[in-house]
This record gives C-alpha cells, structure tokens and sequence, in this order.
C-alpha cells in the first residue's frame, strides 16, 4: 500500500512539475497559470469569507440535491416495479428528463425557481433517472423463484425486501451512485458557473473567468474537484456499510 501511495504521489509530482514548466514557457498567466500561481491564489482565497461561504453552500446545496434524487429514483424504481401502470406512465418523462441537456434545465429552473436552489435542482434531474433505471433494472432481474419462496413462506415485507430484493439491486445501485456522486457536483457547479448564484463554487469560476484570472479558475477548479472526490470517498464508504457485497 505504501508503494502504490508512493507511486501516485511521484506521478501527480511529475505531472505538476510539466504543468509549471509548460506555464513557464508560455509565459503568460492569462493563458496558462501554473501550479505555484494556483496554490498562491488558493491562499489568497482562503482567507476570505466568501469563498469558504461558498464552498459550504455548494457541498450543501448539491449533497441535497444528491440525496433527493437517490431516495425519489429508490421509490419511483419499487413503484415501478409494483405497479405496471405507474412504469408505463413515469418511464416516458423521465426518459427524457434523462435525454435533456443540462444547459437547458439550467435555464428553465432560473425561470421557475431562481439560481439560488439551482444547483440542488440540476443535481437532482441529473442523479434521478440513473438511480431510477438501475433499480428497476436490479428489481426486474430478481430471481422469480426467490420471490415464489418468499411468499410461499409469508415472508414480511421487510424481510422480502433486506432477503430478496435487497441483494439483487445493491450492484445495480452501488454502480449508480458511484457514478452519481461524480456527475452531481460536475452538473451543479456547471449549472452554477451559469445562473451564478451568491455564493458558490460555479460563481467563483465565473467571476475569474471574466476577470480573465486563470489562478483563481484553476484555484476553484481544485476546490471543487477536491470536494467532488472526498465526498465519492464518503459515499462509498457509506455503502460499503449499508448494502451488501
């Protein structure tokens, strides 16, 4: 373990070492900042209350927006499943909800519901259907005979579910909120980067690009991507912990 930490870390060393130099010979920190003026300007970040406001605001803003939608893509997908009439009636718009590209929700809920719940919206449309498909499609490929068994011994709701069902969608839904958890916070931010609301990782990026400011976009493209990683750690952690291998 020590050697393949070890490993990365030289590799993430040499990759930052090309970037400086490449960063020096462009020599222009418009076009190309390198790592040095990035973690400079992370600093002079750092230090405001604004950015650390808006750090918290989007982590909040889009783990609500995450949550939301696995827990609605759970219930949809076992209602679904239950009830044909329900998946002949929700499979449709949520189909195309699926198919829509992010730029166009980004407008209609700055529309509908202004840019400060944007990012809990975006995040939300974004993890649904894919929670939702993978369910339903972990639940439709429950052994029947499992299912017989089950009833035949009156088993209790809950036991079907944690006995029967549960092992059969955990790989469908651990797979799906792995890649969730990733496609949330590239979604929101991205979303935020659009509507810009008042405190947020997106507006950041905004505000030094048009400032033309390439240390700082790359100073909030870290945060953000040091965010979006520690939290696809928490999450796996915490499915390692709820659903069975």
């Amino acid at each position: 373990m020590r050697g393949a930490a070890l490993r990365k870390t030289i590799i993430v060393l040499i990759w930052l070492v090309l970037w400086q130099v490449a960063s020096l010979l462009v020599h222009n920190n418009i076009l190309l900042a390198g790592p040095v003026e990035a973690i400079k300007a992370l600093i002079r970040l750092g230090v405001t209350a604004d950015f650390w406001l808006s750090v918290l605001y989007t982590l909040l803003k889009i783990t609500l927006g995450f949550l939301i939608g696995v827990i609605t893509g759970i219930i949809f997908a076992f209602l679904s499943y239950r009830f044909r009439l329900f998946r002949d009636i929700v499979t449709p718009p949520i189909t195309v909800i699926k198919s829509i590209p992010v730029a166009s929700f980004v407008i209609l809920v700055i529309i509908w519901a202004g840019a400060s719940s944007l990012s809990s919206v975006i995040s939300t449309l974004v993890v649904f259907p894919m929670i939702y498909f993978n369910v339903l499609s972990g639940l439709d490929s429950t052994d029947s005979k499992l299912i017989e068994l089950g009833t035949l011994f009156k088993f209790r709701l809950k036991d079907k579910l944690s006995h029967i069902f549960l092992p059969s969608v955990a790989p469908h839904l651990r797979s799906a909120i792995a890649v969730c958890s990733g496609m949330a916070f590239k979604s929101g931010i991205a979303a935020e980067v659009i509507g810009r609301p008042l405190h947020a990782i997106g507006t950041g990026v905004y505000l030094s690009k048009i400032s033309l400011a390439t240390d700082e976009l790359f100073a909030w493209t870290f945060c953000a991507v040091v965010l979006a990683y520690l939290f696809e750690k928490l999450v796996s952690l915490v499915l390692r912990r709820l659903l069975p291998s």
